[in-house]
């Protein structure tokens, strides 16, 4: 069963692009004593998780810490270098760009969409949710396009 409002966010690692390559990052560390907005995607420089996800938030993202947010954090199923590079073509220097390169995250919250007929693997629904201090508070999964997990959405929940 999918993680639901009121669950703990698992414990595992996510990976960021630092100057001396991948860290890993303990969610743990990422989620304790912080508010948070997590928005996951199926994939990096993917259309449109490149035109209209990531820089929803990109552009809102004064304004989601203004509500009260420490860390806006993207993840998907992607190496941290990709995410890297994807976080500089999207100029989102405010977002954490997160690999969750081994799906450990996505399978943990259990939000695993299956591409592989489209030569694309496991990857993640596209999804956003708020935590507070490590639980869920609000989530939105998108069945299709981009109507619960958009900036737009987030906001109007916090």
């Amino acid at each position: 069963m999918a993680i639901q409002i009121g669950d703990a966010l698992p414990n595992v690692n996510l990976y960021e692009l630092s100057d001396q390559g991948p860290v890993a990052l303990s969610t743990e560390s990422l989620f304790s004593d912080k508010k948070v907005v997590i928005f996951a995607l199926p994939g990096a420089f993917t259309p449109t998780c490149s035109a209209a996800h990531v820089p929803g938030f990109v552009v809102n993202a004064d304004k989601i810490k203004a509500l009260g947010v420490d860390e806006i954090i993207c993840v998907s199923v992607n190496d941290a270098w990709v995410m890297g590079a994807w976080g500089k073509q999207q100029n989102a220097t405010a977002l954490r760009m997160l690999g969750d390169g081994s799906a450990d995250f996505t399978e943990a919250v259990d939000l695993v969409k299956d591409l592989t007929g489209a030569g694309m693997g496991v990857r993640s629904q596209r999804y956003a949710l708020i935590a507070v201090d490590g639980v869920v508070t609000w989530i939105g999964v998108d069945a299709t396009g981009l109507d619960q997990s958009s900036a737009e959405s987030v906001m109007a929940q916090l």
